[in-house]
C-alpha cells in the first residue's frame, strides 16, 4: 500500500512521534493505522528501556497544594539536560504527576506511575512516549508529603529549588517568608533537637582537632568548642538562624513575634546527591585512538 503524505501527518498529530518514524511504521504495517500506532508504542517502550540507564540529573521540583492549603505535595522530576526541563512540556509533566500524587494520596512511586493523566494515558506510559520523542532518561526520583493543621507556605526559585513548610499561626506572607528563607539558607534541620547525632559528633571532633592545633589547655579548649558548637547549631537550624530579611532577628524571634509555630519544612533541589562521572574528552579520544591503532 502506498504511504501517502496525508497519512503520515494523521499519525503524527496521533501520536506526537517524527515524521521519519511515523512513515517507517506505516510502511511496516501497509498502512494500518491502528496497527502503526501499536508499532510506535511498542518502539518507544523499548527506547524507554534502553535510555533507564543513563543519568538524568536536570529536571524540576513540582509542588501541588490542596485548595484549604492543608496539604501539599513536593516533587523531583528528572530529565538528563536543561534544555528539556525549560520546556513547557517536561514542566507540566511533572506539575500533573504532582497534582496527581495530592489528589490521589498515592505516593508511592512505582505504583503512581499507573495513575491515569488528563490524556487518560498512565503516568508511565505518557514518560515512555516523552522518551522515546525528545530522546532523553526521564524519571519521578522522589516525592514528600507535607500535612497541618495550619497551613501550608510554598516557594519555588526558578524550577530547581522548591520548599514547603507547615506553619501554625501567623499568615501568608509570613510561610512564602519562611519558605523562600529555606531556599536560601539551606537548614539542615528545624532546631537543634533533630540535628543527627552522628553529625555533631562528627562536627564536634574537626572542632577539636582544630583547636588543639592552639596548643591550649584542654579545659580552655572544652569552652571554646561549647561556644563553636552553639554557632555550628545555630547555622544549620531553621530556628537559630538569622532570618534572610532581618538578620538582625532569628527565625525562631520573628515566629515568637508573630505568634507562629514552625512544624517542619521539606526543601528539594533538582540533582542533589545524583553522582555524575566526570570524563575527559581528551583522554576519551586518545583511548579512542589507541583502540583504533590496535585494531
Amino acid at each position: 500500500m502506498a504511504i501517502t503524505a496525508g497519512m503520515v501527518k494523521e499519525l503524527r498529530e496521533m501520536t506526537g512521534a517524527g515524521m521519519m518514524d511515523c512513515k517507517k511504521a506505516l510502511a511496516e504495517v501497509d498502512g494500518d493505522m491502528e496497527a502503526a500506532i501499536e508499532f510506535l508504542r511498542k518502539k518507544g517502550m523499548a527506547s524507554a528501556d534502553k535510555k533507564a540507564g543513563r543519568v538524568a540529573a536536570e529536571g524540576v521540583i513540582a509542588i501541588a497544594v490542596s485548595d484549604d492549603k492543608k496539604k501539599a505535595i513536593i516533587a523531583e522530576v528528572n530529565c538528563e539536560t536543561d534544555f528539556v526541563a525549560k520546556g513547557d512540556e517536561f514542566k507540566n509533566f511533572a506539575n500533573e504527576i504532582a497534582a496527581i500524587a495530592l489528589a490521589t494520596g498515592n505516593l508511592d512511586i512505582e505504583s503512581l506511575m499507573n495513575e491515569k493523566m488528563a490524556s487518560g494515558k498512565t503516568i508511565d506510559q505518557t514518560r515512555r512516549e516523552m522518551i522515546a520523542r525528545i530522546g532523553e532518561n526521564m524519571a519521578v526520583r522522589r516525592m514528600e508529603l507535607v500535612e497541618t493543621s495550619g497551613q501550608i507556605g510554598q516557594y519555588q526559585h526558578g524550577e530547581k529549588i522548591g520548599v514547603v513548610v507547615s506553619l501554625e499561626g501567623g499568615d501568608e506572607a509570613l510561610s512564602r517568608d519562611l519558605a523562600m528563607h529555606v531556599a536560601a539558607s539551606k537548614p539542615q534541620a528545624l532546631s537543634s533537637d533533630e540535628v543527627d547525632p552522628e553529625v555533631l559528633e562528627k562536627e564536634r571532633k574537626f572542632q577539636i582537632e582544630q583547636a588543639q592545633e592552639s596548643g591550649k589547655p584542654m579545659e580552655i579548649i572544652e569552652k571554646m568548642i561549647e561556644g563553636r558548637m552553639r554557632k555550628y547549631l545555630q547555622d544549620i537550624t531553621l530556628l537559630g538562624q538569622s532570618f534572610i530579611k532581618d538578620p538582625d532577628q532569628t527565625v525562631e524571634k520573628l515566629l515568637k513575634s508573630n505568634n507562629a509555630a514552625c512544624k517542619g519544612f521539606i526543601r528539594l533541589e533538582v540533582g542533589e546527591g545524583i553522582v555524575i562521572e566526570q570524563t575527559n574528552f581528551a583522554d576519551e579520544v586518545a583511548a579512542a585512538a589507541a583502540a583504533a591503532q590496535k585494531g
